[in-house]
């Protein structure tokens, strides 16, 4: 297992993988200085982010292996198919589970995805829109919903 640190535009990422595949992405709070790697999918993920944040990047190639749950591993693949751009509601996110009365747990979930930005819980809204929940914090849902929509998100106050 290998790590480097990335540094983006609304924080540090620390990754973590191996030559075949990413195992997690976090936001951290320290300035870690990246980390020259080995590893030719930790490669890639850092070329692949930069071209996300430099806005020419709207899919990523990279293979995942996520360490959860079974029920979590499904709520992280589901995530995987909300597109670029758009968003989706808890509620939605349930039903194409196929069990709205776990929407607690699919919040939960969610909110333990060790794979950010790649794996997109921040796409995932409420049902009445707003921006609820994000574990790297709603600031940065905010930005990455701005990012990827190409506007600014509206505010009433």
């Amino acid at each position: 297992m290998e790590t480097t640190y990335y540094t983006s535009p609304i924080g540090n990422l620390e990754i973590k993988g191996t030559n075949n595949e990413i195992h997690s992405i976090y936001f951290i709070d320290d300035n870690l200085a990246p980390i020259e790697v080995k590893s030719k999918e930790l490669q890639k993920c850092v070329s692949q982010l930069d071209e996300y944040f430099a806005g020419t990047r709207k899919e990523f190639e990279l293979r995942l292996s996520p360490k959860g749950t079974e029920f979590q591993g499904r709520v992280w693949n589901e995530l995987l198919n909300v597109p670029f751009g758009k968003t989706r509601s808890y509620l939605h996110q349930t039903k194409q589970l196929g069990d709205v009365k776990a929407i607690r747990a699919v919040a939960s979930a969610n909110g333990k995805n060790p794979i950010s930005i790649i794996i997109p819980c921040h796409r995932i809204i409420g049902s009445d829109g707003s921006l609820t929940g994000y574990a790297g914090g709603v600031w940065r849902k905010k930005w990455l919903l701005e990012h990827e929509s190409g506007s600014k998100q509206q505010t009433l106050f």
